[in-house]
């Protein structure tokens, strides 16, 4: 393979893509300048579909989709100056979401590696405005997104409840995420991507690498999945704290979960209406809910107390023992077993994670990073600064966490600094805000989640 030389490369290319109704498998295929093809395989179970002329198109406008949002993980590697569409042309409405999803997307990244994004990201407009889509004929169904952990399970259980027949849906092939799906019994769909393997050679060449904004990408793909089966509904479980992001002095609001958020959900989901299905509903269940307000959801079962993780470093390993699900020092696990811990018996908890993360004098730093004290909110998925100090404090008042050395150190030290005020977590259980959860569902839901 040729050297990668990212400050040489000029141009990032949308080379074509394609998708066999056959085989299920959709080919994204994306270059530098006049370099190597690189092409991503999405592989979508239930071939051979069957589709009548509306769904064809609507299934060739969510390929394309794809392939646009899809090419973030490429295009990163060196941010040249120039984006090509090679295959076709889009509207200024696409250009507009590709550079939100680009510059917003890779905020993380670019604050990591020294780069600035803004007004660098242009997609070419070629294509008049276009006519509002169709409806494509969908029948009622959710295909709901599980990542392993609580939030996915508490939308699931919440829509079971509701009477919404569904599928459970994840990409890849993590173990972890495969026991929890079983766990639901309810039908799964497990869906295929690789990456272009020339990107893993690039990185090792030295191309730019780190985050990028992975819940943009599965909600393509989730969408294409949706079309190809016929059905109305994609759901994710992203909850209200997930619209703020770290602030970071001299540079402002880096959110490491953008695609997550509501400006994110609220754009695609309207552009999805408009440039694909007209009855294609893709929402965020727990939109209007806290990060505490959904543990406090999941702590009303122990159905999946054996078999969850939030644990990103843990993740592709699949154990018996809950320590091999928890890696119990990384920030997700700090925060879900604080998060858990005012609406769960200690003895539970505990006995999730195998340990008192709390009493650990080894994780202090950790959890001032959640608490905002002495250092940002850390660049993960885990709620605001707020619910972290409301639900310390909780714990700073109960005989069973008083004692422990973290909760300690935090009514000793952090809580006569802070407003006694701002500490109380019952405001912060309030159902509300912005959301594109389909109203009579909301109407079923809503009663669930304020009790």
């Amino acid at each position: 393979m040729t050297n990668f030389d990212k400050s040489a490369i000029r141009a990032f290319r949308f080379v074509r893509c394609s998708f066999e109704t056959e085989t299920g498998v959709a080919r994204l295929v994306y270059a530098f300048d006049d370099g190597p093809e690189l092409t991503e395989t999405v592989t979508i179970p239930g071939a051979p579909f069957t589709l009548d002329a509306t769904r064809t198109q609507a299934v060739e406008q969510a390929v394309r989709l794809l392939h646009l949002i899809t090419g973030v993980s490429y295009y990163k590697a060196a941010v040249p100056s120039e984006i090509r569409i090679d295959g076709y042309a889009i509207d200024a409405a696409t250009a507009v979401l590709m550079e939100q999803v680009y510059v917003h997307g890779l905020g993380e990244f670019a604050y990591r590696n020294g780069l600035s994004l803004h007004g660098r990201v242009r997609f070419p407009v070629g294509a008049q405005a276009q006519s509002r889509a169709p409806a494509a004929g969908l029948h009622e169904h959710a295909l709901v997104a599980i990542g392993g952990g609580k939030d996915s399970l508490v939308s699931i259980e919440a829509l079971r409840g509701a009477g919404v027949d569904q599928t459970v849906t994840w990409i890849g092939g993590s173990q972890l995420i495969a026991a929890c799906a079983a766990r639901t019994g309810l039908p799964t769909l497990n869906i295929g991507r690789a990456l272009a393997p020339e990107l893993f050679e690039y990185n090792r060449q030295g191309a730019w690498n780190g985050h990028i904004p992975v819940t943009a990408i599965n909600s393509a793909i989730m969408v294409l999945a949706a079309l190809l089966h016929g059905v109305d509904q994609v759901v994710f479980s992203n909850e209200r704290s997930a619209s703020y992001g770290s602030m970071i002095p001299g540079t402002g609001e880096v959110n490491h979960q953008w695609s997550k958020g509501w400006a994110f959900e609220q754009a695609f989901g309207d552009y999805v209406q408009s440039h694909v299905a007209a009855d294609l509903h893709y929402y965020s269940l727990l939109r209007p809910l806290s990060e505490l307000a959904v543990a406090r959801q999941f702590a009303r079962t122990d159905h999946y107390d054996a078999h969850f993780s939030s644990c990103n470093r843990n993740f592709h390993l699949l154990g018996e023992r809950p320590t091999n699900r928890w890696c119990g020092v990384c920030p997700k696990c700090h925060f879900v077993f604080l998060a858990l811990a005012p609406f769960m018996p200690k003895p539970r908890l505990v006995g999730i994670f195998g340990r008192n993360l709390l009493d650990d004098v080894n994780q202090t730093g950790g959890f001032d990073a959640l608490l905002e004290y002495q250092d940002h909110k850390p660049f993960e998925c885990v709620g605001e600064g707020q619910e972290s100090r409301a639900a310390m404090a909780t714990l700073g008042d109960r005989p069973e966490w008083r004692e422990d050395a973290i909760v300690a150190r935090f009514n000793h030290e952090i809580r006569p600094q802070l407003d006694a005020a701002e500490l109380a977590v019952a405001p912060l259980l309030e159902i509300g805000g912005e959301h594109r959860i389909p109203a009579a569902l909301w109407e079923r839901l809503r009663a669930n989640f304020a009790a």
